[in-house]
């Protein structure tokens, strides 16, 4: 086997082992969780954001196919329950080098950790209307 194969085996079951010691089990989201995650979901893939990962810059579109997958991990082994437990578990930090955050790059903005952008994203979702 070459070292790039090995490397990449290693990635991941460290991310398989990371993910499934990351918490204890949850129960699944409620509905209205499950909206909030969906909407969390959309936004980062229509963000037109840069989101670093591992020291690697992506894509919205990127980003959102990679939270989604650990998300789906996450919610097969009944760890998500809430949008806090989908922004913490699933879309702030790496499984895989050692829980390093991810950062987002939007348009005119500094640089920010996605554990914020996410939070600040839901609290707007959450406010009420004027």
């Amino acid at each position: 086997m070459t070292n790039q194969r090995l490397t990449g085996i290693a990635r991941a079951a460290a991310l398989a082992l990371g993910l499934c010691i990351a918490s204890a089990p949850h129960a699944a989201p409620s509905a209205s969780a499950r909206q909030e995650i969906d909407y969390l979901l959309a936004y980062i893939g229509r963000s037109g954001c840069a989101f670093n990962r591992n020291g690697s810059w992506h894509d919205a579109k990127a980003a959102q196919d990679h939270v989604r997958t650990k998300y789906e991990f996450l919610l097969a082994r009944d760890r998500i329950n809430t949008a806090e437990d989908f922004i913490e578990m699933a879309a702030t930090k790496s499984s895989v080098l050692f829980g390093k955050p991810y950062i987002v790059k939007c348009p005119a903005d500094p640089p920010v950790g996605s554990n914020q952008w996410l939070k600040n994203a839901l609290a707007r979702y959450r406010a009420p209307e004027p």
